[in-house]
């Protein structure tokens, strides 16, 4: 018997949340702060509660959003990688029905010695 085609995946997004937090590897990174954006994109089915019209049946972007500030604020980490990471595996262990996950996290006005807007990390992990 031929394996069963996977139904697509649909995204809910979390675009620009802003957080005050304390990551870096400088130490003044560590103790003044800085401000940090994160989107997320998550990947799952949505058929269910497209249909029923019920939060129950559907990925609670509020939950979400607690998740990722929970992830943000928890721990310093010294690279935007390790945050990312750290974020992707609160959101797996959270929200069972999520297949993939996409997480960029920005740093604005990292301090690189030169003229940018913003550091940006993009990470992506499937189940």
């Amino acid at each position: 018997m031929p394996p069963r085609p996977q139904p697509s995946l649909d995204v809910i997004r979390i675009k620009n949340a802003v957080f005050y937090a304390y990551h870096g590897v400088l130490s003044d990174e560590q103790n003044l702060g800085g401000r940090f954006e994160v989107d997320v994109d998550l990947y799952t089915d949505l058929r269910k509660g497209a249909t029923s019209d019920h939060l129950r049946d559907t990925v609670d972007y509020e939950k979400v959003y607690d998740c990722v500030r929970s992830s943000v604020l928890g721990k310093k980490y010294f690279l935007l990688e390790a945050l990312g990471n750290a974020i992707i595996r609160g959101l797996f262990g959270r929200f069972k029905q999520v297949k993939r996950v996409t997480v960029r996290v920005r740093k604005p006005n990292a301090p690189v010695k030169g003229v940018i807007d913003t550091v940006e990390v993009e990470m992506t992990r499937s189940r």
